[in-house]
């Protein structure tokens, strides 16, 4: 199965995506991690990337792309992957149709921004061991806290409420309307993703069982 991951910072498509790609013996592609890899290998779009970097621009589509491409010639995608991260932009997602790239259905996990924020600005994150705890739903033993090495608990900058607020706004006016060109396309497939893991995780598979009926 070829499978694009969709849904809101927070929603939790990197964990749904670890668990699709176990059970399913698929590769998750993600944007960051290829990007990287390409530059480290010295691939010949890596090292064009890898310019663009050092020249402190922007990685432009076209070389997204192209690092995506590279990535899915390799032996482990034969039988599927799951694409988390590409494509972002409607730009992007017309360029893998141009290219050929195929995709069978798109998984969108559906998190209201209320609830994206409840999750993010709760969380806590270990200055010592980098161990994360949540205010509410899994809180330390000590306000302020580490269970684990007693180092003391921080907010990420990325989990400060105004900067979850401007990723919710990125979200929704650039990769939002990529689930109305894939549902225009009868690919799209939504799921709530405002239960619990592995209710959510029940609810993807019973989701994609059924859209291949």
């Amino acid at each position: 199965m070829k499978l694009i991951i969709m849904g809101a910072p927070g929603a939790g498509k990197g964990t749904q995506a670890e668990i699709l790609s176990e059970r399913l013996g698929i590769p998750t592609i993600s944007t960051g991690n290829i990007l990287r890899a390409a530059v480290r290998d010295g691939t010949p779009v890596g090292k064009k990337a890898k310019a663009l970097i050092e020249a402190g621009s922007l990685v432009s589509d076209d070389i997204i792309i192209g690092i995506l491409r590279e990535r899915l010639q390799n032996d482990d995608c034969k039988q599927g992957y799951i694409l988390d991260g590409v494509p972002r932009t409607l730009a992007q997602a017309d360029m893998l149709r141009d290219e050929g790239i195929e995709i069978d259905a798109v998984l969108d996990i559906d998190v209201s921004d209320a609830a994206i924020e409840k999750r993010m600005t709760g969380r806590r994150t270990c200055s010592g061991c980098s161990a994360t705890f949540h205010t509410e739903f899994n809180p330390p033993k000590t306000d302020g806290v580490c269970d684990h090495c007693g180092g003391r608990l921080t907010i990420r900058k990325d989990d400060l409420p105004e900067t979850v607020r401007h990723r919710l706004e990125v979200y929704h006016a650039e990769t939002e309307p990529l689930l109305a060109y894939y549902e225009a396309e009868g690919k799209l497939v939504r799921v709530n993703g405002e239960q619990s893991l592995e209710a959510t995780t029940a609810a993807i598979f019973a989701a994609l069982e059924g859209s291949r009926n």
